[in-house]
């Protein structure tokens, strides 16, 4: 199926700024498919140029209510319709008036009324909305139901004069409050005229109690409890006259509300606003207990880390007050070990998820692990880690801090040997090499038999953290130790 975009460039010349009138009027028409209990299709005259008549229109967008039951089914973008099949659509781009049945016609098993809307932009009428709704379902409407329609037919109005969708719109459409949400409708002096159930439910959860109608919106939310912020009493009353689009949050000791203001217009007076409302005190606790649990990880995170480097320091005084050189030497292999896994935590605790950036943790551990080198060494790195759960990340810390050192301790014996890091990946599988130019390994090496505690500790931590394959041997001219693993949480 072609796109919105696809539609009207294969069919019309509309200039870019006609096109962008478009597609924020299907941006915003949700609220009047709701307001209006209808279908809407949005048809496009196509033409070859400018100047040429249409031979017909194309359906470039549609959209069902929410408020009831659809009329369509089946989806029609992209349909074609002859001139002269609809003389109403026909009517309303020739008249730039909007066209109304005043009998309903029978489509399947429904009988329906539709009405005919030109959207008008800069002059002249650049599209037709079809707004298809059950007029059985309209014989007798509710008070609700009534000011729905009303609104709806003023905003189509709206429309007609190029006055919807709103110019410059700086809210979210997309997380903007819905007509089901809550509404109020406000007369041109911001008193409130109507205003539904969920919007009585919304602002009595602030703790207005009392008849909602024949209230001034911006004064009644001046007086309302107040939360440490902002607007302050003077900009709610300006904020909710209702002649201006606005989008703001209240928010109380007791709830918090998302309040969008619609102006309404006729031949550019102001007439009038809806205000749509959302009750989000639930969605607003809920982040607010996520950015607890957020810095309260944080925080574990970095306790855990002052913890380890407390160990470490404690660990290192020790090695100093030991004299046998063995000891000592396995009392300070212990604090490099320590200092891996600090730095995992050290990382996670200045992050703002439980996923390490690898990279950074490496070049700590190479950097940490060359400065205390006897000699000075060449390092060079291939490819990009990126990130792992913290899991992950400690282990595979731990298992190149050892790969690390054990080239500087038994391969590394020039100045200038190199030490090499690469990665590559393939999905969510890794293949790490860590490699040395230096004296190689003894011709009987098994790494599987091997007395060396830092390769012992490798062989474990890849095999039950990691549950992958390692294996060291000599290619070429450099030892390489492959370490092999996959992941399944890597972003």
């Amino acid at each position: 199926m072609a796109t919105f975009t696809e539609l009207i460039s294969s069919n019309s010349r509309l200039q870019p700024a006609e096109i962008e009138h478009l597609s924020e009027l299907v941006a915003e028409w949700r609220l009047l498919a709701d307001l209006s209990f209808a279908d809407l299709l949005l048809w496009l005259p196509i033409r070859k140029d400018d100047k040429s008549w249409p031979t017909g229109y194309v359906a470039i967008a549609q959209i069902r209510p929410t408020t009831t039951a659809t009329v369509f089914n089946n989806d029609l973008i992209g349909s074609e319709m002859s001139w002269g099949v609809n003389d109403r659509v026909d009517q309303a781009l020739s008249s730039g008036e909007i066209l109304r049945d005043t009998k309903p016609i029978k489509v399947g098993e429904l009988m329906i009324k539709e009405e005919s809307i030109p959207v008008h932009f800069a002059g002249k009428t650049i599209a037709i909305i079809a707004r298809h709704r059950n007029s059985e379902l309209m014989r007798s409407p509710s008070k609700l139901e009534l000011n729905y329609r009303e609104i709806a037919h003023k905003i189509f109005q709206m429309v007609a004069e190029g006055n919807f969708p709103i110019r410059n719109s700086i809210y979210n459409s997309e997380s903007a409050p819905r007509v089901g949400d809550g509404l109020i409708r406000l007369d041109k002096n911001g008193t409130i005229y109507f205003a539904s159930p969920n919007a009585r439910s919304a602002i009595s959860r602030v703790g207005f109690d009392k008849e909602l109608e024949q209230e001034n919106l911006g004064e009644l939310f001046a007086k309302l409890p107040k939360s440490k912020s902002e607007p302050t009493d003077e900009a709610w009353q300006s904020v909710l006259s209702g002649k201006s689009l606005r989008r703001v949050e209240y928010e109380n000791s007791k709830g918090v509300i998302d309040l969008l203001v619609l102006p309404l217009t006729a031949a550019n007076d102001h007439i009038g606003a809806i205000v749509l409302l959302h009750n989000v005190t639930e969605l607003r606790n809920r982040d607010k207990a996520l950015v607890t649990k957020d810095v309260t990880i944080k925080e574990i995170h970095h306790r855990v880390k002052n913890n380890l480097q407390t160990v470490s320091a404690l660990l290192r005084l020790q090695s100093r007050r030991v004299e046998d050189p063995t000891a000592s030497a396995a009392l300070a292999e212990a604090v490099r070990r320590v200092a891996s896994i600090a730095l995992v935590h050290e990382t996670l605790s200045n992050q703002s998820t439980e996923f390490v950036e690898f990279d950074s943790v490496l070049d700590q551990i190479v950097k940490n692990a060359i400065s205390l080198a006897p000699r000075p060494i060449r390092y060079e790195k291939l490819g990009e880690f990126g990130s792992f759960d913290s899991k992950v990340a400690t282990a595979l810390s731990l298992v190149i801090a050892e790969l690390i050192q054990n080239a500087l301790e038994h391969g590394l014996a020039n100045s200038g040997d190199l030490l090499q890091i690469s990665i590559s990946t393939e999905g969510n599988n890794y293949i790490v090499c860590v490699s040395d130019n230096g004296d190689g390994l003894p011709a009987d090496f098994n790494l599987e038999q091997s007395a060396n505690l830092g390769l012992q500790i490798v062989n474990t931590l890849t095999q039950n953290e990691l549950a992958g394959k390692i294996g060291v041997n000599r290619e070429g001219a450099f030892t390489t130790a492959r370490l092999s693993f996959a992941v399944n949480q890597s972003t």
